[in-house]
Parts: structure tokens; sequence; C-alpha cells
């Protein structure tokens, strides 16, 4: 069995000598976030706050942020039983006696999954309940200084549809605390939770809404997961734990409670009831600005006597959740292609948000394939948020994303491998299509053999408006010259002057810091894929041959900061100022 709390993994941490206890008093309004920030870049320890003004809460923090963490957290046993139950398909369909005996031992953990009911006397987050002013004394935890308020961070949001309780979500919506007894509710309208209140609104109904704090470890991974509508979230919160997910029943009525939880916050969000939510310091690296959101009317909190408040920090990558979310994808990668057989390896690229950029390795066993392919993708659950796809046949290391790009790049036909999709839906997050929620997506090829020997050295001479020229990989080359409001039309006029020269470079980035930008995968894939919309960035000469656009080398797309774009997160000063001068005191032992 994994961790079956949030306190045994803490305890863990602390034999581990992985866990830093601050005794300091900090203030929860920006302090403790830039203290956990500057940790989490170090790769240092999980962070336990004890004197946090203003609530009885311990605080902790940077649970999950460094590889050796998440892999501790989660053991290899999730992983195996997942590469099992994908294998074992071609054993149990159709299902036979001696197949069923062969996967016995895989059958037998699968039994195992599920949840079970814990008397209410032995659910510690029964404990105690608040019903008058409930949110009085959570902490009031505000990272970043434009915040609208304060926010808990990692919600575990439960959901069940009107019509269907077994239809049932569990996901990460942040939750903006508006005052001791009403939140906001930041339900995306492409996820399970945004469903189930859309529903709800149209019949004309309260929904029901319970917020988990806390738990198994697992329950808070299976929350983040990007997992299908049709697997719950409960039940692969059973499978990574090893055992069946103790519940309880809520002694006053409404859903179940994970009876491990450290808080369980039930409420009532009414229909077409709106409230400004935001701005919120998002995990893109820029402010999520300010609209309006539904409201969540809180009824009653339980938690534990002694209760730990768990806490996460977004922000410009990479923060704790990027370590979190790349297990996550190791361990849901056998199933990408069970859902799409001509998908054979998927990667999402958390260096650039949550769904900027994806690629694949995909079959192409007929002319075209890989499109269908990108097709598939681009239309499963939270995939469908993807911004920017790469699709190859190739057998590369996705994670190794300049060696991906090369791959593309040498094999890439203008003409045909790539696709612009206009007047698509868009992440939530991303301000890039200039209104909430529509924008654009791209699809780019590279299948075959290679058509080109890609350049790896800028040779071609001074470029017109361009101060700056430096390769970021084989076939790609990243520009800087004058910002996009002194210069927009700069990408017009370096298409067309590079187009003339013949370059040798297939795929040209304008950014403000051509230097900055190369400097690591991490800069390079938050810098470009989170300041650009495909439909209105990309300048190519092109041609419409039948419908289709037809491309011509060199591609460029300008990925510079634009008006009307939220701003870039900075700590405020003083506040920097405060945790250094600090700093000794917060880790004395040091």
């Amino acid at each position: 069995m994994g961790y079956g709390n949030l306190r045994q993994w803490i305890e863990q941490l602390r034999r581990d000598k992985d866990l830093a206890v601050i005794d300091t008093p900090v203030d929860p309004y920006l302090e403790l976030a830039e203290i956990h920030r500057r940790v989490v870049q170090e790769e240092g320890p999980a962070l336990l706050f004890t004197n946090v003004q203003g609530t009885p809460f311990p605080v902790a923090t940077n649970l999950f942020g460094t590889v050796r963490r998440v892999n501790q957290a989660f053991g290899t046993r999730p992983e195996q039983l997942m590469k099992s139950m994908t294998g074992a398909m071609e054993t149990l369909f159709p299902p036979t006696a001696s197949g069923l005996w062969r996967e016995k031992g895989l059958l037998l953990n699968l039994l195992k999954v599920g949840t079970k009911n814990v008397q209410q006397g032995e659910a510690p987050v029964l404990g105690i309940c608040r019903s008058t002013d409930p949110l009085k004394e959570l902490p009031r935890i505000t990272s970043w200084p434009k915040d609208g308020g304060a926010f808990v961070t990692l919600p575990l949001v439960y959901t069940e549809s009107i019509t269907n309780p077994k239809d049932h979500n569990l996901g990460i919506y942040r939750v903006q605390i508006h005052d001791d007894s009403t939140t906001g509710i930041h339900w995306q309208i492409h996820k399970g939770g945004g469903f189930h209140h859309r529903q709800a609104e149209l019949l004309g109904e309260t929904l029901p809404v319970s917020v988990f704090i806390g738990g198994p470890p697992a329950l808070i991974a299976a929350a983040v997961a990007p997992v299908s509508e049709r697997i719950p979230e409960l039940m692969l919160a059973s499978l990574m734990l090893g055992g069946r997910l103790p519940m309880v029943q809520d002694p006053l009525g409404g859903h179940r409670i994970p009876s491990e939880a450290e808080f369980s916050i039930r409420g009532r969000v009414t229909p077409l009831e709106r409230r400004p939510e935001g701005p919120y310091g998002s995990q893109f690296g820029y402010y999520s600005l300010q609209h309006d959101f539904p409201v969540m009317h809180v009824q009653r909190m339980w938690h534990r006597k002694d209760a730990i408040f768990p806490v996460t920090i977004t922000g410009k990558p990479r923060q704790e959740d990027y370590y979190l979310k790349d297990f996550l994808q190791r361990l849901l990668a056998p199933v990408y292609p069970l859902m799409m057989p001509s998908v054979k390896a998927l990667w999402a690229y958390s260096e650039s948000g949550s769904h900027s950029l994806a690629s694949a390795v995909v079959r192409e066993s007929y002319s075209r394939e890989a499109l269908a392919s990108a097709f598939r993708i681009l239309g499963e659950g939270q995939l469908s948020l993807t911004k920017f796809l790469l699709l190859t046949n190739e057998p590369v290391e996705l994670t190794d994303f300049p060696k991906l790009l090369e791959t593309v790049l040498e094999r890439f036909n203008p003409k045909s491998d790539l696709v612009v999709f206009a007047n698509t839906s868009m992440d939530t997050l991303d301000y890039t299509g200039r209104k909430l929620n529509h924008g654009s997506k791209a699809v780019m090829l590279g299948i075959g053999e290679p058509v080109r020997e890609l350049p790896r050295t800028y040779t071609e001479g001074p470029l017109p408006s361009i101060t700056a020229a430096v390769p970021y990989c084989g076939g790609c080359l990243a520009v800087s010259g004058a910002s996009y409001i002194e210069d927009p039309e700069l990408p017009v006029r370096l298409a067309a002057d590079l187009k003339d020269k013949n370059t040798a470079w297939p795929l040209i980035v304008l950014v403000d810091n051509a230097e900055e930008t190369v400097r690591t995968q991490t800069a390079f894939l938050w810098t470009v894929f989170t300041r650009f919309n495909p439909a209105d960035d990309i300048y190519a000469e092109t041609t419409v041959v039948r419908h289709g656009i037809s491309y011509a080398l060199p591609i460029v797309i300008d990925a510079r900061m634009k008006p009307g774009y939220p701003e870039e997160l900075v700590p405020r000063e003083d506040i920097v100022q405060r945790v250094s001068r600090n700093w000794n005191q917060y880790f004395p032992h040091a």
C-alpha cells in the first residue's frame, strides 16, 4: 500500500531528512510563496510552516517538488500495474481459461481497486465541523502581488452529474476565498467539473460541491491526472494507492468524503450566479485575468483535529506541478496506444504551461495516416486543448525536445505538413487567442525519410532589423530585434528577407531576447509556446490549393510579447528583500 494520508508522507520526508520545518512566523501574503519558490528552484526539501500568521493550521508545501520525491511518493507499483494492464489486453480479450490463469496476479490486483466505507467514528476528517463562518481560520495564501485575493491552490473539487451520480469528477480547479462563507470556483469549460456545472445550470438546478484538501498523495495525483472522462479519478487514486480508497458518509448528508483527508468543504453552486474571480498567477507564468466565475456558498467544513493545510505555488515553469505532471504522463503512457491505436507515444510539455505544446510518435502505414492521428489526439479529452502538435513516425525520445524538433524539421514538407485550424477553443488560461476560451491550433508533421540537412550555425549575414540570431537546435533559429509595439510588421519582412536569401533554416522564431530563449529547453518552450497564437502569428509565403493552404519555407513564428497579453509574474521587491534578510531564521540549521 502507498501512503494512506498526508501525514504519513510528511513523516517519511522527515525521516529522509527531506523536510524543512519552519517555526519562524511567516506571512501567508506573498512571503510564504517567495520562500517556497526559492526552495523549488534549488530542488530543495518539502516545507512545513508551523507558524503561519492568521491561522492555527500548519501549512505544507513542495511535497512533490523533485523527481526523487515524486518517485518515492508513488513508487514503481502503479507504473508496473498500468503496463501489466495494457499488456494483458490481448491475453484477456476474448477471455479464455488459460488467459485468465496467466493474468491471475493482475486480476487479483484489480480486485483491490475501488472504494470502501469507513464508520464515521473511524474517519479522522470528521474530527471538527465548522458551520458558522466555516472558512474563517483557513490560511489565506496569496502568491503573487496582483492576485485578486487568497486562493486554495490544492483543492480537490468533487462533483457528480445531476442526472447520474455515478458520473463523478475530481479535479483541481482553483478556489478563491471571497469571504468566510463564499468562494469562487474556476471551472474551465472543457473539463469534467465544468460539464457538471453547465448541465446543472441548464436544468436550473443547484450543484452540490465538495472540496477535499489533503488525503493520500494518490488522491492529489488522481485529481491532477489528465485522464479520459471514462476513467473515474477515485478509481485511479485507488490503483495508485494499491488498495481501496477509504470513504465515509458525511453525517449531515451529501457526498462521501475521503476519510483520510485533512479538510472537506461542502457547498452549493447556484445557477447563473457569477462573481469576479482573479487575477491569479497561473502555471503559464503570467496572470490569469479577472473574469466572472461561479460562486460556491459554503455550508460547512469538516477537518481533522490536527489538520495540516497542503499548498502549492504556481508560476513560471518549472514549479512543483512540473514534477507531478511528468510522473503522471509516464504513468498514463501505456494507455494512449490503447485509446488511440495509431499513437505509439505521446508527451505534453509542462514547461510550456498546461496545454500549449504536445508531440507524438505515430504510425504511418498509409499516406497521411499521421494527420488522422492528429485529429484523434486533438479529439481526446484534455488533449483537445493542445495548441501546437508535432508528429513524427521516427522512434525519438519525446522528452528531448531539440531532438524531436530536428527529427520533424528534417522531414517537414511545408506544402503539406503544416495545418493551421483557426477559430477553435483554447485553454482558459491561455490569452494568446485574444479572447477568453477562443484561439487556434497547428499541427506540424515530420514523416518518412529526411529531405534536408539542417544547419546548426548561422552564417548567412546580417538581417534587416534583427540584432541577434542564435540557433536553438538544428534547423531552428531564434532571432530578436524590435518589440512588437515598435514593429508589428517585422515577421512579415523577416520571412520575405530570409526567403530572398534562400535561407537554409526551415524554422525561425522571433522572440524578445534570443540569447535568453535558447539557454535551456525550459526557457525555449515557455517563451515560444506561451506567446503565440498559430492563426495570428505564423508567417510564410502561402498559396491556396483546393481550399488548402500550402506554405513555403522559411516558417516564421512571432513569439514576442504583444498588447493584451497578461503580465509575466514577478515577485514584489520588498518581499524578495524580506525573505533574503530572514533566510537564516527560516533555516537556522542549514
